[in-house]
């Protein structure tokens, strides 16, 4: 025992430092030692010249056979025509402004026959603004929204037959207008580990695309996925989310913004454990600024500013428990500043935290509050708030408990222009 014990300590110590380094004695001897890969896509003095989807993909591709690595984006318009789909492991950046990923137009049609469960086909009226490569989606007026759509991308096409890569979820039928449309992510970070995009400019190209919920796709979209970062990206006029990460744990977004969008601005959800979305803006989005879907937990929600936005600043819901918001500005939204949403005791978004905020001048388009706690939700902290109305909007109220939320504490904040706190009755 004692000859082992020495042999153990013999390896774990035997490490020699040259040029300031350490190298330790197994690097090299199993697993090959490669340096890190890093790819550059653009121009045409990059490894892979061009400046479309294709060509950012040839890239992921290739870093992916060696375990990840970078690709660099130069400066440049790139046309996307299907979603960009990170490995674990990789990074996707650009220069900032300059690189800026735009969506291709729009197409849509309609099915010839039904395209049923676990389909990889269909059968379609007009393939002609569809090409291999293409991101999809499938969809019918009774499987139209959530996880009920489906999302491809497209493998092949043979006369008016559209071949893509992943099963159909639901039976689409052609008499309920079964519909196929290119409208699709951006980026995608699907199934992975370790992965960051930033240094990017996605612009969504709405008024030719139809909407694809968030729940299927955004112009930065994650789904089951971990410890990915998303940072210093801007997403401008997207027909869906402009960010959406579902069933994901350890997701940081920083610095980034999103802007009029058909949908919401930032949309953690669907059991996204230990968010932190942070210096980022929201701003004139349809739909809410920041949403917290469903089980959205251990986030952490600072230094935002979120504005202009056509429903809440910020909604909170079922199971959205344990959050802390820290210094963010909510203002001059067209419903609550701050909205939790009318769910059961069991489900409602409990132990939330708001310090130092400031929420101002919202209900611009109806009579709102600061905060409406709404549901049978309880152990809500308002602390150190700045709460006000100046007549800019109809945030008539700061505080407005609905009839069955209670241990709401709302300690040392300044209030002006409204009323304090209102429990509904």
């Amino acid at each position: 025992m004692k000859h082992k014990s020495v042999g153990v300590l013999t390896i774990a110590i035997f490490c020699i430092s040259l040029s300031s380094s350490v190298y330790c004695q197994n690097i090299g001897l199993v697993d090959v030692k490669y340096a890190e890969q890093v790819i550059t896509v653009g121009g045409a003095d990059a490894d892979i010249p061009g400046y479309t989807s294709g060509a950012i993909q040839l890239a992921l591709d290739a870093i992916k056979t060696r375990g990840g690595g970078t690709v660099k984006l130069g400066p440049g318009i790139y046309k996307i025509t299907g979603p960009v789909r990170i490995p674990d492991n990789s990074s996707l950046t650009g220069v900032g402004k300059e690189t800026i990923l735009q969506k291709c137009d729009g197409f849509k049609t309609s099915f010839i026959i039904d395209a049923d469960w676990g389909m990889l086909k269909a059968v379609v009226k007009d393939v002609s603004g569809f090409k291999k490569g293409m991101g999809i989606q499938l969809f019918d007026d009774q499987h139209n929204q959530g996880w009920d759509v489906t999302t491809a991308i497209i493998t092949d096409i043979k006369e008016n037959v559209i071949y893509f890569d992943n099963n159909t979820n639901y039976d689409y039928l052609a008499s309920l207008n079964g519909t196929i449309t290119n409208g699709c992510s951006i980026v995608e970070a699907v199934g992975v580990e370790n992965v960051k995009i930033s240094g990017l400019v996605v612009e969504g190209n709405k008024k030719t695309n139809d909407y694809i919920n968030g729940c299927r796709g955004g112009g930065i979209y994650i789904h089951k996925s971990k410890n990915c970062t998303v940072e210093n990206v801007m997403v401008n006029e997207f027909n869906g989310d402009s960010f959406s990460w579902q069933i994901t744990e350890k997701i940081t977004v920083k610095g980034c913004e999103a802007s009029n969008g058909n949908g919401l601005g930032f949309h953690p959800g669907t059991g996204s454990d230990h968010s932190i979305v942070e210096n980022c803006v929201s701003h004139n989005n349809k739909g809410d600024g920041i949403y917290l879907c469903w089980r959205v937990q251990n986030g952490i929600f600072r230094n935002n500013t979120i504005y202009a936005n056509g429903d809440n600043g910020i909604s909170i819901g079922h199971k959205d428990t344990d959050n802390i918001f820290e210094n963010n500005h909510v203002y001059e939204n067209a419903n609550q500043g701050v909205l939790f949403r009318n769910e059961t005791e069991e489900n409602s978004g409990h132990r939330n935290t708001f310090t130092n905020n400031i929420i101002e001048n919202n209900g611009i388009a109806k009579e709102s509050a600061g905060f409406y706690i709404g549901g049978e939700t309880h152990d809500i902290t308002i602390t150190g708030n700045t709460i006000r109305s100046d007549g800019k909007g109809k945030q008539a109220t700061a505080i407005l408990v609905g009839k069955k939320s209670t241990k709401i504490i709302s300690k040392d904040n300044k209030i002006t222009g409204s009323k304090e706190i209102v429990y509904e009755k």
